[in-house]
């Protein structure tokens, strides 16, 4: 879903500008990244991590400078996350 931004946000429960916050930051280190491998030749970047000490951050890059944004708490399971991750991306690349 695009907000009227243009940035991909999907959220559950309360509205939170701390997700917008770390979805920007998180995209500025993912541009980074694409950049340095782009650079030194290691092809596509295809996924991202963080842990921090509130929980994890996963991105995957979508199309045109879009990426896919997971937030998880401490307890929660980057496999599952993953799993969820890849039909949302598949359906928002197509809709891109």
């Amino acid at each position: 879903m695009l907000d009227s931004t243009g940035e991909v946000v999907l959220e559950s429960g309360v509205r939170d500008e701390k997700l917008h916050l770390v979805g920007a930051y998180q995209g500025i280190a993912l541009s980074q990244l694409e950049r340095s491998s782009a650079l030194h030749g290691g092809g596509a970047v295809r996924e991202l991590w963080s842990r921090y000490a509130h929980g994890y951050v996963l991105m995957r890059p979508l199309k045109d400078g879009y990426y896919l944004v997971l937030v998880l708490g401490p307890e929660g399971s980057i496999a599952v996350g993953r799993h969820f991750m890849r039909p949302a991306q598949a359906k928002m690349t197509q809709e891109l």
